[in-house]
């Protein structure tokens, strides 16, 4: 199993959510920042090393709020998905990663085109059965 760690980072009521490159896998799909936990790390000293490299910004990271597990019929093994909350100053964000990246009212996740491991969170964050705040 391959343990990948995501951050959920909310700024003046908006989340931020990112778009995959055209041409990677899942291409144009959306998802949440973060990647893989290497040998060695810890789950929050991965995510900060994610975001750096992905958005160029020192992130805190708070607490698990939530975890899930998915098999992509593409990928030889299941994943174990955590999702925690972190903050960063998003004056300091530069996309180095990703097509694109926004920051999206709860409500308005479900009308993009998310990973299918993160759709049960859209779902729970779109109806405030899991808030940020």
């Amino acid at each position: 199993m391959i343990t990948v760690v995501a951050a959920l980072i909310q700024f003046d009521g908006k989340i931020l959510v990112c778009q995959r490159k055209s041409g990677t896998r899942f291409g144009m799909m959306w998802e949440f920042p973060g990647g893989k936990v290497k040998p060695g790390e810890t789950h929050e000293q991965a995510l900060v090393r994610e975001l750096k490299e992905e958005l160029s910004a020192i992130a805190t990271i708070g607490p698990e709020l939530y975890r899930t597990q998915y098999r992509y019929a593409e990928l030889s093994d299941s994943l174990e998905l955590i999702f925690f909350r972190a903050t960063l100053d998003p004056k300091k964000i530069r996309n180095l990663d990703f097509e694109q990246i926004e920051w999206r009212v709860p409500s308005s996740l479900a009308e993009l085109n998310f990973l299918p491991a993160d759709k049960e969170l859209i779902f729970k964050l779109a109806t405030g059965t899991i808030s940020l705040t």
